[in-house]
């Protein structure tokens, strides 16, 4: 095993990520609380003086937490422990303006007001360090080997076989069709970790289904509606190729008609929406489990990559299943920044 793959820096938490204010706002109220029952010798004072402090502490919050959103790029184009000794000095440049302002007078002088700012700063830096740490390496890769080896196996057995088949009667379909598969392996044994674009998502999703036809033929039809799709969007990989193979194997094949796969793709606002459709009844199905794998693994990622501010939401629809995953648009030029 190579150490670097485990080996993490300390990095700091996306300001602007909606999971990473409201975990932000939660910690720094519980702190409150916990303040207030050490100054408190009742139940009824430690409530009173709970909501003094909290109130008292929301300006201070409030204001690190616009100013921290604010200047979440630069802060991140400093290493480490440089960009964390700045948002110190900014939390006591806050402090003095807040407290001369006659804002924040909760704890009685500017230096216990500084003490306990510094103090919520670095827990907090130290909780979404250890988060980072606790989510990133070792299990969420474990968990995407494991899904890519429930992946393999059928489906090179049935590509092998589809190429097979063409190789004496159409010798350039399976020189294609090998270097499709050529590709999709060498996306599934790359280190996705890190983010690719969404048009190198598509592309594979599009190799993925070309070979599916070779086997399927006419049986599976596919729908896409791409037009409005941002191309340089920073997406996690694998994110769209596994459901489209739960969609071909839960969806296409039971089926001994045609079956259409939609695959809605586009941007709204600053959010990506990718919504997938396919034929489910539950009848054809009932043989064939295990889509709440992929479902989990790809939620996972999500929340790793994107914390609250992406979703997956997967629910049956009449005949139809449906999956819409939302994920916050960055683009490729910002994210190599």
């Amino acid at each position: 095993m190579n150490p670097n793959s485990i080996k993490q820096n300390p990095t700091l938490p996306n300001f602007r990520n909606a999971g990473v204010m409201l975990r932000t706002l939660v910690i720094v109220n519980l702190l409150c609380f916990l303040a207030a029952i050490m100054k408190s010798s009742s139940w009824s004072g430690m409530m009173l003086e709970w909501m003094d402090i909290s109130t008292q502490s929301q300006p201070l919050l409030l204001a690190s937490m616009l100013l921290l959103a604010l200047l979440d790029d630069w802060l991140h184009g400093f290493p480490y422990f440089t960009a964390a000794a700045l948002i110190f000095a900014l939390e006591m440049v806050l402090g003095f303006a807040l407290h001369w302002l006659g804002a924040f007078l909760s704890y009685g002088s500017l230096v216990r007001s500084w003490f306990f700012s510094l103090l919520t700063v670095s827990f907090l830096l130290w909780y979404f360090n250890l988060r980072s740490r606790a989510l990133s390496p070792a299990l969420a890769e474990a968990r995407l080997q494991a899904l890519q080896a429930r992946i393999r196996p059928h489906f090179l057995f049935n590509s092998i076989n589809a190429v097979l088949s063409l190789i004496r009667s159409d010798p350039a379909r399976a020189e294609v069709a090998l270097e499709d598969l050529a590709d999709m392996f060498r996306v599934l044994m790359a280190d996705n970790r890190k983010l690719t674009t969404l048009e190198k998502e598509i592309e594979l999703c599009r190799e993925y289904l070309d070979l599916e036809k070779l086997r399927l033929g006419e049986r599976l039809q596919v729908d896409w509606h791409i037009a409005k799709m941002p191309r340089d969007a920073m997406v996690p990989p694998l994110v769209l190729q596994p459901l489209i193979e739960n969609a071909v194997y839960h969806g296409i094949e039971p089926s001994a008609s045609k079956g259409v796969i939609r695959i809605h793709v586009y941007r709204r606002r600053n959010d990506i929406h990718a919504v997938l459709r396919n034929p489910y009844s539950r009848d054809a199905a009932s043989h064939r489990h295990g889509n709440k794998m992929a479902l989990e693994n790809i939620r996972e990622r999500l929340s790793l990559h994107f914390d609250a501010a992406a979703s997956l939401k997967a629910e049956q629809i009449g005949n139809l299943f449906q999956v819409h995953i939302t994920m916050p648009y960055i683009q490729e030029a910002d994210h190599r920044a």
